[in-house]
């Protein structure tokens, strides 16, 4: 395994291998020496057995297949502390340096530059069983325990603004509640029927219609959800493509307190290869 072999890959090998484009692969090396660069104590350590353009290949390995550090060490003749410590490094440069963030929740209330469509969605990770509270972590609808991750899109254009976590049992209307998230009262909300009630927060917003106790939906509500449901599907979209990391969409193994950083991090990624690509998201509104 080497920087040298992978680099002679073609682009759709490149993505593929590691995840991400080559432009963003090179972005990623671009940001983190300059982190480096400006960080005074990053001269003081030794010569690390890996260069930089390597050091992130491991990384996006660690997040694209999920191997053990153990198994990825093994790949590039190292220690298996070695890869911990590189894998752990990269994703904290990668924060501190501000390159790759999200937009955030302000970014919704910005006046005239809010999005004037979102879709918000919920998406569940599973995770080893607790050894405390197991109860808090069990989600009735997967039938296992999880953590959420509550994902907030520009309709329009595809962004990822700002995510929210929690654990498996808890509600995803409650869980929006506890994020203290606010849209502008002229952004149009789309979310799913786990959402009922949210029209008392932001009256702007849109939920499917339950079906009634002793009574079918009519026609019209029927078109309504199908119309809706068309125009949420680039919420799906996007969970999946998050899920290309295996670390995001297999069973987490890691520490818990460190899964917000990682999947803020993917998703200022996707943001950044959506900024390189061409076309843009477009489906329907609601009318």
């Amino acid at each position: 395994m080497n920087y040298q072999w992978i680099q002679q890959l073609n682009p759709m090998a490149f993505k593929l291998r590691s995840g991400v484009r080559k432009k963003t692969f090179k972005r990623i090396v671009k940001t983190i020496k300059s982190f480096q660069a400006s960080n005074k104590h990053s001269n003081s350590r030794r010569k690390p057995l890996l260069s930089i353009q390597e050091q992130v290949l491991v990384t996006l390995e660690y997040w694209r297949e999920y191997r053990t550090y153990f198994h990825i060490a093994t790949s590039w003749r190292v220690s298996e502390s070695t890869i911990c410590r590189i894998v752990h490094r990269i994703e904290s440069e990668l924060m501190q340096s501000g390159m790759f963030r999200l937009p955030g929740k302000k970014a919704l209330l910005r006046g005239l530059n809010q999005p004037e469509v979102v879709v918000m969605d919920v998406t569940e990770t599973p995770v080893e069983r607790p050894k405390r509270k197991q109860e808090e972590f069990y989600s009735g609808k997967k039938e296992r325990h999880t953590l959420k991750s509550q994902l907030i899109i520009n309709q329009e254009t595809g962004e990822i603004i700002c995510t929210f976590f929690g654990k498996g049992r808890c509600h995803d209307f409650s869980l929006f509640k506890a994020s203290g998230i606010h849209l502008h009262r002229e952004t149009q909300g789309l979310h799913d029927s786990g959402y009922q009630g949210i029209d008392q927060f932001h009256s702007n917003s849109y939920t499917p219609e339950k079906k009634p106790k002793n009574r079918e939906l009519s026609i019209l509500e029927k078109d309504y959800n199908r119309v809706l449901a068309t125009a949420r599907i680039g919420i799906e979209h996007i969970n999946r493509r998050l899920k290309i990391f295996k670390i995001f969409g297999d069973r987490y193994r890691n520490r818990r307190r460190r899964y917000g950083l990682r999947c803020n991090l993917l998703s200022a990624i996707y943001n950044y290869e959506l900024s390189l690509a061409v076309t843009k998201f477009k489906t329907p509104t609601i009318p």
